[in-house]
């Protein structure tokens, strides 16, 4: 019986997504690395560390180290979500769906845990979870499960007994892989991906997830 549920947070509760690839592409443009949107969305998922590494094998700079970048990245990205990041929609009734129905509730990101932890805080949520997992102390990020997995065995249950929300394919790569059930809510430019045949369901907000749709996970 599934009766835990596990939210990724960038582009699924907060519409951070496209503040990460803007401030990517600036702390980038201080090493001479051009980035365009359509590059950052290869790295969607991963988390800061892999991103940085992914960018470095392919552009060799060396006027600066990838630590120092990682560190630019993640204080720009902060600031900007604190400053600009909006709840997505639907964020206040899907939480309140699975409190009302008396599921155990987590949050599985790939996002440092200052991050996410600055962003809970900002969107007033943080009472909701029972537990918060950071891929950052995981020793593989997502598409790998351990994130999710690690989110399960906090919260006392099985990943059979989880359902998982994901906006991308690298993060419900990783639920899956987790043996949980996958609900994806890809950004509108990402919908007819075919990569995401692989969930349970596919929505195009968190308002269409209702009790038939549980039921039809469980």
């Amino acid at each position: 019986m599934i009766n835990t549920v596990i939210f990724d947070m960038d582009g699924l509760l907060v519409d951070s997504e496209p503040l990460w690839g803007l401030a990517m592409r600036e702390v980038f443009e201080t090493i001479g690395v051009e980035l365009t949107p359509e590059l950052t969305h290869r790295t969607t998922g991963l988390r800061t560390k892999e991103v940085v590494d992914y960018w470095h094998d392919h552009f060799k700079w060396n006027n600066k180290s990838t630590e120092q970048v990682t560190s630019e990245i993640i204080e720009s990205v902060t600031g900007k979500i604190l400053a600009k990041g909006r709840p997505m929609e639907g964020l206040e009734y899907i939480l309140a769906f699975f409190k009302e129905r008396g599921f155990k509730m987590g949050v599985a990101s790939s996002s440092n845990m200052s991050i996410i932890r600055s962003v809970l805080d900002n969107l007033d949520i943080n009472s909701y979870f029972q537990t918060v997992i950071s891929a950052e102390f995981e020793p593989y990020g997502k598409p790998h499960p351990a994130v999710y997995l690690s989110a399960a065995r906090e919260l006392g249950s099985s990943p059979l007994q989880c359902v998982a929300f994901e906006d991308s394919v690298t993060g419900m790569t990783a639920a899956k892989a987790a043996r949980m059930k996958v609900v994806a809510v890809p950004e509108i430019h990402n919908r007819n991906d075919k990569r995401y045949a692989l969930a349970d369901v596919q929505l195009n907000s968190l308002l269409e997830f209702n009790d038939d749709v549980l039921a039809r996970l469980r």
